[in-house]
């Protein structure tokens, strides 16, 4: 197994002003190449720790990636910290040259400044990679079995150096194993149960294919990953356990496939024929952000209602006033009314409805924080489910969320 390591640079990785994507990005793509990314560090835009990292990375990897710092002004010093590194003197590269000057005239169309000339500017000991999508070029440094490979960190221009020159790079270099992975979703039980529950399944898993937890807002996917020199016996074999993982987790499990619990309702809603619609109190409007994030979901998506105060309750949803004066916003009764009022309203196969107390404030000893109804249905049939929820209020939210849209799930499965 080849391994890789992936350094990401910039001061602004580090104080939080930009989130790392492209180490993420590059480890996916890498994995489905078949080579293996067992470190990630971000560094600042500093002498010293860019040469620490690269000393400390080639201890660990054949394969050092590095993102970030290759652009024209004084803060990107990635490419002269490098010249320095392989003991290399910078010169201009004839076709970095060509690049930039092509995409100032006839891509940018405005004149090309002194300081762009920077770009081109490359340490004689280098390959160049040259960037499709911008002025900074890649370089590719061998140093006895060790690849450097520095690239922009700018993302778009990053992916297309990795997908045209890396990645086939990395193939012809080296004879890599195949990784395959199979995942699954549960809901409805907590990790460590979980864990319990597939104990000797996990005990018995031969040293080839290995078992992750990757628990997220009351979810637990399951990941599988296997590794053989032969695809087609590495994938019989992790077929057969993914089998057997799904028999032992099929109480819990939402879906055998690597994908979310909305994608899964709109492929039952899909399925079926049906439209939703919703209507939030206290999520605010984010199950029906969840729903709409997936592509083409306006075919069984009618739309939903954001009924945070009372009288929106009353006046679009048609609860009743009583019900409302007589149980509080926060209940079973007006859960239920709002669930049939936008189910009207929206003349939707289905309908969820959610209202509580998210928190830090407006919780009572009566109905503390973390109070939450649900209600899910149709024209014949309702189910009600109370929380009792203990985080902080954007974690409250995404469990309602969750747990609302898996009661709809079990619903439309006539569970």
């Amino acid at each position: 197994m080849i391994n890789i390591s992936i350094i990401t640079i910039g001061d602004e990785l580090l104080i939080g002003q930009v989130i790392d994507t492209n180490s993420a990005w590059m480890a996916q793509e890498l994995n489905k190449a078949g080579f293996a990314v067992i470190r990630r560090v971000a560094i600042g835009d500093n002498k010293h720790d860019i040469l620490h990292a690269l000393d400390e990375e080639r201890k660990e990897s054949s394969v050092i990636l590095i993102t970030g710092g290759l652009g024209p002004t004084n803060d990107d010093i990635t490419k002269v910290v490098l010249c320095e590194y392989f003991r290399g003197k910078m010169i201009i590269n004839a076709a970095a040259l060509k690049n930039v000057k092509y995409l100032f005239e006839e891509v940018f169309k405005r004149p090309m400044q002194d300081i762009n000339l920077k770009q081109a500017e490359v340490p004689d000991c280098c390959t160049v990679l040259q960037n499709k999508c911008g002025t900074a070029p890649g370089m590719l440094f061998q140093q006895s079995d060790k690849i450097f490979i520095s690239m922009p960190g700018v993302p778009h221009e990053m992916k297309g150096m990795m997908e045209d020159g890396v990645i086939p790079f990395l193939k012809k270099q080296f004879e890599v194993d195949c990784i395959l992975h199979q995942t699954l979703l549960t809901a409805g039980i907590g990790e460590s149960f979980l864990a319990e529950k597939i104990k000797d399944f996990e005990e018995s898993l031969p040293a080839t294919v290995r078992l992750a937890y990757l628990p997220t807002n009351g979810m637990v996917r399951l990941r599988l990953t296997a590794t053989g020199k032969d695809k087609l016996q590495t994938s019989s074999l992790l077929e057969k356990l993914f089998l057997q993982l799904q028999q032992l987790v099929s109480e819990y499990m939402v879906t055998n496939k690597d994908e979310t619990l909305e994608t899964e309702i709109a492929h039952l809603l899909i399925q079926q024929k049906a439209t939703l619609a919703l209507a939030e109190s206290c999520t605010g409007g984010y199950i029906s952000h969840l729903i709409t994030s997936i592509p083409g979901s306006s075919a069984y998506f009618n739309g939903g209602v954001v009924s945070y105060s009372n009288t929106v309750k009353e006046e679009v949803l048609s609860v009743n006033t009583e019900v409302l004066e007589q149980y509080g916003a926060v209940s079973e009764a007006v859960a239920r009314e709002m669930m049939t009022g936008v189910l009207s309203k929206l003349k939707a196969t289905y309908a969820v409805a959610v209202t509580g107390i998210m928190g830090p404030g407006g919780g009572s000893a009566e109905k503390p924080v973390g109070t939450v109804w649900i209600a899910v249905g149709n024209a014949s049939d309702i189910r009600t489910r109370e929380l009792n929820l203990r985080f902080d209020r954007q974690r409250n939210i995404q469990l309602t969320a969750m747990h609302a849209l898996n009661m709809l799930r079990k619903f439309m499965l006539g569970k």
